[in-house]
């Protein structure tokens, strides 16, 4: 595992570490979604400091080949997930059409009161009863997707019976009154740190949000954010014309 000396002479240290990292990517050693040796087993493997390895690891990650995810080490990066922007299509579902494996956590799925500035965004009276969910998707094990619902109890009055890790909430209103409408809104920001620690991010990378209103002909079914990390996911869409005065979108 150790370079010959005349080599290190002309490498930078942290060179040798990246270039050792890169050839084990490369050969097939080390694969998307794999582990990679922790800091320490690296500087005894290549007899180099820690800020020397911390400095290669930062680099490889810029480069958005590697990630770090707090409390479990360094991984070799998925190409990152790409999402319809101008469509619905259930987060499993895309996972499972790359072959990954999906699974979620569920941390909140109960009802509330909707305070006036939810109501106002959902077309309700100020405290009507709405269905609220957070549930954490995870592509292979690591977490890809926070999605935050409001859902109209009119349009799904038993969603909360409903056993969302065999399917998604997506599924399940597409299932019981199919949208009629929807509206989509993508911003880059700073997550708050309850986002942060729900997706295993620090609190210095940025997410791709996605905000979404559904409508059930002239109800508005659901308001939900939607947070990525930056460096896991994508969102695209594209759009032609569809005749003088309109747009389709694909």
């Amino acid at each position: 595992m150790k370079q010959p000396e005349k080599s290190r002479k002309k490498t930078a240290r942290y060179q040798i570490v990246k270039d050792f990292i890169l050839d084990r990517i490369h050969s097939g050693a080390l694969q998307a979604g794999m582990k990679v040796e922790s800091e320490a087993e690296l500087v005894a493997a290549l007899n180099v400091s820690r800020m020397t390895v911390n400095r290669a690891i930062r680099e490889l990650t810029a480069m958005g080949l590697l990630e770090r995810i707090q409390g479990k080490g360094t991984f070799v990066l998925h190409k990152k997930p790409q999402a319809p922007l101008f469509e619905i299509q259930p987060i499993d579902q895309i996972i499972q059409s790359r072959g990954g494996n999906h699974s979620c956590n569920i941390h909140l799925l109960n009802k509330e009161k909707a305070k006036p500035a939810l109501a106002s965004k959902m077309e309700l009276a100020p405290y009507s009863t709405v269905f609220h969910a957070i549930i954490q998707h995870n592509e292979n094990d690591i977490p890809i997707q926070l999605a935050d619902r409001y859902i109209n109890p009119k349009i799904a009055p038993n969603l909360l019976d409903q056993d969302f890790t065999k399917s998604t909430i997506s599924e399940y209103l597409i299932a019981q009154s199919p949208f009629t409408a929807v509206e989509h809104v993508v911003e880059a920001m700073l997550p708050d740190p309850w986002v942060c620690d729900l997706l295993k991010i620090n609190d210095s990378e940025p997410c791709l949000v996605l905000y979404r209103r559904t409508w059930v002909e002239e109800t508005i079914a659901t308001y939900s954010t939607f947070y990525h990390p930056g460096s896991r996911y994508t969102l695209q869409g594209s759009f032609k014309p569809a005749a003088p005065g309109g747009i389709t979108v694909t």
